[in-house]
């Protein structure tokens, strides 16, 4: 799917996602990524929710977002709460969502100037 953006081009910007890949300011990653609205989009050692540990949670609260929003692929997948405890204690939200809900939800959040972190597992092909 392809995405429009209206907001100031320096900042990192969702343009695009579909099976196996996702695009940010119109070049595309085959593989997961972790993007804030400025910096390097950082690639992600991940190819499944199911892989997702505690460690992974761990270097998103080093990047220190108000908020993650974590794209689960193709579907919506929870995982147990223990994975993400330190989140929590440090009290950033965690919102969970299909990729595509995901990556929605990141532009809306980084235009109105919030520290979002997105953790993007690309749809399945």
């Amino acid at each position: 799917m392809k995405m429009q953006s209206v907001v100031d081009p320096s900042l990192n910007t969702l343009t695009g996602y579909g099976p196996g890949w996702l695009e940010i300011n119109r070049v595309r990653h085959p593989q997961a990524v972790m993007v804030l609205p400025r910096g390097e989009v950082q690639p992600w050692a991940l190819s499944d929710w199911t892989a997702l540990t505690a460690a992974d949670f761990e270097a998103m609260l080093a990047l220190q977002p108000e908020v993650v929003l974590l794209g689960t692929g193709s579907r919506q997948h929870f995982m147990h709460p223990r994975l993400h405890a330190c989140l929590s204690a440090a009290r950033i939200g965690l919102e969970i969502m299909d990729t595509g809900a995901a990556c929605r939800t990141y532009n809306i959040l980084m235009s109105e100037g919030r520290q979002v972190l997105a953790a993007l597992i690309p749809p399945q092909p």
